[in-house]
């Protein structure tokens, strides 16, 4: 089977101009892909620092005044958000200035290496912007459990004191305040005053005995 090949009708005005339009913006393809990571990188940037601020107008600031095992799962959620954040940061910055190395060259057989090495160039820059975007989003959806928990979780025990009296009997509560010789305990049946003078010792202990 014989294929013939035969030049095609000759180019208009409109194919002319085009040909040359589509020219022009495959050749800024790249400055646009870069200008558009730069400002992604501002406005992601300006959301996690409005986050990270917005965790520090109220709310607890303290990790260690949440449960124990509350304080493991903030310090687990925030690692996760920093390693993701890191990550992100770097596609962002290499979508807006690209690699730190040589570019590698095409082929021999490329007809125009540079547009060719340009096009390869972009078609990485916008993937590496699609991941950074994805990731930084990936980290405030970390970011905000870690605060949420930091803020609602519930609060950490205070140290219990138990008293034993001279008369047998034990008391075991949340010290509320000591004076003239009296302690007030805050216990399960409510506020106990204790006459120290008649305590045979005072033990301090993470929990009272149910």
């Amino acid at each position: 089977m014989t294929v013939k090949v035969s030049a095609g009708p000759p180019a208009r005005p409109a194919d002319r101009a085009r040909a040359k339009a589509l020219q022009a913006l495959q050749a800024d393809e790249l400055s646009r892909i870069r200008d558009g990571a730069v400002a992604w990188r501002n406005g992601l940037g300006a959301l996690l620092a409005g986050l990270l601020g917005f965790s520090l107008i109220k709310g607890r600031s303290d990790v260690s005044q949440v449960r124990p095992s509350y304080a493991i799962a903030v310090g687990l959620l925030l690692l996760a958000a920093l390693i993701v954040g890191g990550i992100a940061a770097a596609f962002v910055m290499r979508a807006a200035h690209g690699r730190p190395c040589s570019t590698a060259l095409p082929g021999a057989d490329v007809p125009n290496p540079i547009t060719a090495a340009r096009q390869n160039e972009a078609e990485l820059s916008e993937r590496a912007l699609s991941w950074g975007v994805r990731l930084v989003f990936g980290c405030v959806a970390l970011l905000t459990p870690a605060v949420a928990v930091t803020w609602y979780g519930p609060v950490k025990e205070k140290p219990r004191i138990e008293v034993q009296l001279i008369d047998s009997s034990r008391w075991c509560g949340e010290a509320v305040s000591v004076a003239n010789g009296w302690m007030t305990l805050k216990t399960g049946n409510g506020k106990i005053p204790i006459d120290l003078t008649k305590a045979v010792s005072v033990t301090a202990s993470d929990a009272c005995p149910t």
